[in-house]
């Protein structure tokens, strides 16, 4: 899992290329799990707001992570043809995220396509 994470963080702001569904979703569930610890370190250190329900070693790391979860997620939808610009889906209310993880379970698009070589080749 950890050598997903080293090669998205290391294209922390790369928007080209393609993203296999092992590296987006080995991220994301890096992510999750990282949240979780670090959401359980902020209420023992007394960091945790009621109010804005997050903590602020959580707060710091999600903000840190979000231009990286922005990138593996245009880069798995390179990987199936879409353009990037589908990511926008998401601002759709509740069309927009099902459209967007059916994507992100689709089988990658065999061979090379416009954004590049195939990622499993």
């Amino acid at each position: 899992m950890m050598d997903w994470v080293k090669r998205v963080y290391g294209k922390y702001a790369d928007f080209s290329g393609r993203a296999r569904r092992k590296e987006y979703w080995f991220f994301f569930l890096f992510l999750f799990l990282a949240l979780i610890g670090l959401s359980i370190v902020d209420t023992l250190l007394g960091t945790y707001s009621e109010s804005r329900q997050i903590g602020l070693l959580a707060g710091v790391f999600w903000l840190g992570s979000l231009l990286p979860s922005i990138a593996v997620g245009v880069r798995r939808l390179h990987d199936i043809g879409r353009s990037g610009w589908w990511l926008l889906l998401a601002f759709l209310p509740l069309i927009g995220p099902v459209v967007l993880l059916v994507f992100a379970v689709l089988d990658s698009q065999p061979g090379d396509n416009e954004y590049g070589p195939n990622p499993k080749a």
